[in-house]
């Protein structure tokens, strides 16, 4: 196969959607590598990170806050108590929810997972300087603040989970 081959037709890279679901097909990729070697997904990293931002939470506020289904919420919080990175415990004012903490293990863990995290960015955005970087992430989150702000309603989740894949990346 020649280089001819492999060429991308030039209609499809001048278009931000398709160069945005290429980067962030090999961004997961990367990710999804570098989590496994420390024995964890993105699921654990986004529980992690939210109960550290935001203190202790009902696995309900944990799926909003972190875009993840009630199941998989579950399912993690599981995980990451079983590993005494988070605890769970019965809400004592309504029994029927739970409240999860995370512990001080989860917080060392969380330290070297975003150590890790840094990396796959600096691996990812090689090419770009940091003022490079800042104006993309700046970019990016003007986009999905529009996104959010915006009166069109987001896809649901069984749509979400067809174009994303299990457990998509931080």
């Amino acid at each position: 196969m020649t280089q001819a081959d492999d060429a991308v037709p030039a209609l499809l890279r001048e278009k931000p959607t398709w160069l945005i679901s290429q980067v962030s097909t090999h961004a997961h990729r990367l990710l999804t590598e570098r989590l496994a070697t420390a024995g964890m997904r993105g699921y654990h990293f986004r529980l992690l990170a939210a109960l550290e931002e935001f203190g202790p939470a009902s696995q309900a506020s944990l799926g909003r806050r972190t875009d993840m289904d009630r199941s998989d919420v579950a399912a993690t919080v599981t995980e990451l108590t079983t590993q005494k990175l988070a605890e769970r415990v019965t809400d004592q004012a309504d029994r029927r929810r739970n409240t999860i903490t995370i512990t001080a293990l989860g917080r060392a863990h969380l330290r070297r997972l975003d150590a890790m995290l840094a990396e796959v960015q600096d691996e990812l955005l090689a090419p770009l300087s940091p003022a490079e970087r800042r104006a993309l992430a700046g970019m990016l989150t003007r986009v999905l603040d529009h996104r959010d702000g915006s009166h069109t309603p987001a896809p649901r989740r069984a749509d979400r989970a067809r174009s994303q894949g299990p457990d998509h990346a931080p």
